[in-house]
């Protein structure tokens, strides 16, 4: 399934959990915004010897990325001091001019390197462990750890500290749903997937 139908099934998914917990206006953009965000995530994975079998474009991985950035700045006004506003508004920027600038795997791994030091300047958990998140999805195979129930509980404790720092009901659940969404959509029980995902590894290689 390309990034296109993952991205809007992630966003339909934080749709649902916005109308569940009966979220104003705002709130329902955040979690749309934040499930189709998620959905994509689980792409993050790609190496680029694979770059011509993949099910997300290259432009795509660079617009999450850039997103990431984008998201890094506009936190970084709402929360901390002035020295850690203005630390994650440099990083963000970095983030941002960086990725449009180098290749795909060198890209994601200092996009993960980057994440990781807004979080520790930030002091945001969910922030750090995005960055770790990102620096190991960009060294391992497609659709392997981050296609499989590790990267699921994984990114779930991502979101519950994301949940736990914004103070949003849903945060959680619109994050968690739009990434299992996208291990759903990719499953080789599916007629247009030639291609599954190892949901049980280490302890399988099979994919499903």
């Amino acid at each position: 399934m390309n990034g296109t139908a993952h991205l809007a099934i992630g966003a339909a998914t934080g749709f649902i959990v916005a109308n569940t917990f009966q979220a104003p206006p705002s709130t329902t953009l955040l979690l749309v915004g934040l499930g189709g965000v998620s959905g994509l995530i689980p792409d993050l994975d790609i190496d680029g010897s694979l770059r011509g079998k993949i099910t997300i474009s290259h432009e795509a991985i660079r617009t999450v990325a850039q997103l990431i950035g984008a998201l890094m700045i506009a936190y970084s006004f709402y929360e901390g001091g002035v020295k850690e506003k203005w630390l994650g508004v440099g990083i963000g920027l970095g983030l941002m001019v960086v990725s449009s600038l180098i290749k795909q795997k060198h890209m994601l791994t200092i996009t993960g390197v980057g994440v990781l030091a807004g979080g520790l300047s930030l002091q945001e958990l969910w922030l750090l462990l995005l960055g770790i998140y990102i620096l190991i999805a960009s060294f391992v195979s497609h659709r392997s750890y981050t296609h499989s129930l590790l990267g699921v509980i994984f990114f779930g404790i991502i979101a519950s500290k994301l949940e736990a720092s914004l103070r949003i009901d849903g945060v959680f659940y619109s994050c968690l749903a739009g990434y299992i969404s996208h291990l759903i959509a990719d499953l080789k029980i599916l007629p247009f997937n030639k291609r599954g995902i190892k949901l049980f590894l280490p302890v399988s290689k099979k994919e499903i």
